[in-house]
């Protein structure tokens, strides 16, 4: 099970108990032992990189606004 944090965030959750306890490396849940399938684990590496990937280009696009700012050009809307 995948959700979101308040940040935006993925978070891998255990599909047993809900827990977000979960041992990565080893592929279980710390609260109840439950196996994390691999599909899971592919799943929440994938909304990992989706994540990171948004995260990167707000960046690009904030470094690109400050830039023209410090430039005097016009801000966009």
């Amino acid at each position: 099970m995948i959700f979101t944090n308040p940040r935006g965030a993925p978070e891998l959750a255990c599909d047993h108990c809900g827990c977000r306890w979960v041992d990565r490396v080893k592929g279980t849940c710390y609260e109840c032992g439950a196996p994390v399938p691999a599909e899971a684990q592919a799943e929440f590496v994938r909304a990992l990189a989706a994540f990171s990937a948004g995260r990167q280009q707000l960046r690009e696009r904030d470094e690109r606004v400050s830039d023209r700012s410090r430039a005097g050009e016009p801000m966009e809307s």
